[in-house]
C-alpha cells in the first residue's frame, strides 16, 4: 500500500465506476452541444480579486472556502470555486462579445475546489459541466438554459428531481427590498458574523440553512412583493416559456442561490433522495457581472450541473446506465510469431474503430482467457503457429461460447459485422 492517500475531502475516479462519470458528463453537455453552444476551458486557479467581486465577500465560499495561495512572485491566486466567472473574464480577455455574433454561448466541464467540511455530496474537489449565454437580455434565453438542463437530466433516466424558479429583481427594484430586510433582520437575535452579512448583502441571510436562524425569518419580506414591472413581466415570460415547453417547475420566493452575483431568473435543481445536499445543479442570470469585474454591460444567464451528485442522484433512484463495452475483442497469441502477427491485428482492428485489448506479458492460454473474461470482451481472437501456418485464427463468441476459424485476411470485417 502506498504511503499517500488522497487528501481529505477528495477522491479518486477508479473503474469501473469511472465510466460512469464520463457517461454522465456526456450526456450533461449533449444538449448545448445540440444548441450552438461551444467549448471552453480556463485555467484551474485565477487572481483572487476575480472571485471577490464577482461570488461576492459576504459569501461562504469567497469567505471561508476558497484555496487562497501567493506565488514566489507576489501575486494572489485562488483555486477556483466555481467556474462563471472563470468563463466570463476569458470571454472578455479575448473579446468574444466584440464578433458581433450576440449572445456568445459557451460550455465547460472541470474540477472545482472549495475548503468546506466533507461529507457525502460535498467534497472540497468536485466535478462540473456548466454552460453560459453571454451579451443578450432574453427571457427566452433563460428559459433555453433551464429546458436544456432538463433535458440532460432526463437523458440519463432521472425523473425524480425538481426545478426551483424566482426572481431576485434588478438593479432598479432590489435596493428597495434590501432596505426592508435589512430593517426585518436588525431585529432579530443573529450572531455577529450573520450581522455582517445581513449589512453586506441580506439575501444571504434567506440562504442561511441553520433551523435557529430559519424560524426567526417567518415573516421576513418577500423579493416578490417588491418586483418592478419590467422585472414582474421578465419573470412571467419565463414561467409562460417553460410551461409551453412542458417544464414543470416550483415557485420557491425564498430561492436565493450562494452567489451574489444573480439577477431576475435564479434556479435551482433538487433531487430528494440526496439528504441535505439535495441540490444538483443550478444557475440564473447575471447581468452585472460583467461590469463588476471591469468589463462593459453584458446581460449573461448560465448553469453549473455538479457530475458528483448526478451520479448520487442516479443511484439513490437505481438508474443503471447503458455503458459501451470497454473492450470488444481481446487477442491472445500462442508463441513468439503468433505474438508479433497478432499485434499487427490488434492495430488493424483498432484503425478499423473496434475496441481491441492484447494479452501482453507472455502469460499461458489458461491466464490469458482469465484476463480475456474479466475484460468484458464479446469475442476473443487466439491464433498459434498452426493456425497461423493454415492463414486463420480462432475466433470465440465469449457470449455463447462457440468458437469459428476465421481466415486472417478477412477478419477484421468479419468481427465488424458480428459486432453490428
Amino acid at each position: 500500500m502506498s504511503t499517500f492517500q488522497a487528501p481529505k475531502g477528495t477522491y479518486d475516479l477508479l473503474p469501473p465506476s469511472s465510466a460512469k462519470f464520463l457517461a454522465v458528463r456526456a450526456a450533461l453537455a449533449a444538449p448545448l452541444r445540440n444548441s450552438g453552444y461551444e467549448y471552453i476551458e480556463t485555467p484551474g486557479f485565477e487572481n483572487v480579486e476575480l472571485f471577490s467581486r464577482g461570488v461576492g465577500e459576504s459569501t461562504d465560499i469567497v469567505s471561508k472556502e476558497m484555496y487562497v495561495f501567493e506565488t514566489r512572485g507576489g501575486d494572489r491566486l485562488a483555486l477556483r470555486p466555481e467556474g462563471t466567472a472563470s468563463v466570463l473574464r476569458a470571454a472578455l480577455e479575448a473579446n468574444l462579445h466584440k464578433a458581433g455574433n450576440l449572445p456568445v454561448k459557451l460550455w465547460y466541464s472541470g474540477s472545482y475546489y472549495r475548503y468546506e467540511r466533507p461529507q457525502k455530496g460535498r467534497y472540497r474537489h468536485f466535478s462540473q459541466v456548466g454552460a453560459e449565454a453571454i451579451g443578450t437580455e432574453d427571457p427566452a434565453l433563460d428559459a433555453e438554459m433551464i429546458i436544456l438542463a432538463d433535458q440532460a437530466y432526463r437523458s440519463l433516466g432521472l425523473r425524480q428531481f425538481r426545478i426551483l424558479l424566482n426572481s431576485l429583481g434588478d438593479r432598479e427594484c432590489r435596493p428597495l427590498y434590501r432596505d426592508a430586510l435589512q430593517g426585518f433582520l436588525r431585529g432579530l437575535d443573529l450572531d455577529e458574523d450573520t450581522r455582517r452579512r445581513a449589512e453586506i448583502n441580506p439575501l444571504r441571510v434567506l440562504d442561511d440553512k441553520r433551523a435557529d436562524v430559519q424560524k426567526q425569518l417567518t415573516g421576513a419580506p418577500m423579493l416578490r412583493d417588491y418586483l418592478c414591472e419590467a422585472c414582474k413581466a421578465y419573470h412571467e415570460e419565463v414561467r409562460a416559456l417553460l410551461t409551453a415547453a412542458g417544464v414543470a417547475y416550483e415557485d420557491d420566493v425564498k430561492l436565493v442561490r450562494g452567489l451574489d452575483y444573480y439577477t431576475r431568473t435564479t434556479f435551482e435543481f433538487v433531487h430528494d433522495g440526496l439528504g441535505s445536499q439535495s441540490a444538483v445543479g443550478g444557475g440564473g442570470r447575471y447581468d452585472g457581472l460583467s461590469e463588476m469585474i471591469g468589463g462593459p454591460a453584458l446581460p449573461s444567464v448560465g448553469w453549473a450541473l455538479g457530475v458528483d451528485r448526478t451520479v448520487l442522484a442516479l443511484e439513490a433512484e437505481g438508474v443503471e446506465l447503458e455503458l459501451p463495452a470497454t473492450t470488444s475483442v481481446f487477442v491472445v497469441p500462442l508463441g513468439e510469431e503468433a505474438r508479433r502477427v497478432l499485434f499487427g491485428v490488434v492495430t488493424e482492428l483498432r484503425r478499423a474503430g473496434v475496441a481491441t485489448d492484447f494479452a501482453f506479458g507472455g502469460r499461458g492460454l489458461k491466464g490469458a482467457m482469465k484476463s480475456a473474461n474479466r475484460s468484458g470482451a464479446r469475442f476473443t481472437v487466439v491464433a498459434g503457429e498452426r493456425d497461423l501456418a493454415e492463414g486463420v485464427v480462432q475466433l470465440k463468441d465469449m457470449e455463447s461460447g462457440e468458437q469459428s476459424a476465421v481466415r486472417l485476411d478477412a477478419l477484421v470485417e468479419e468481427v465488424r459485422k458480428r459486432l453490428g
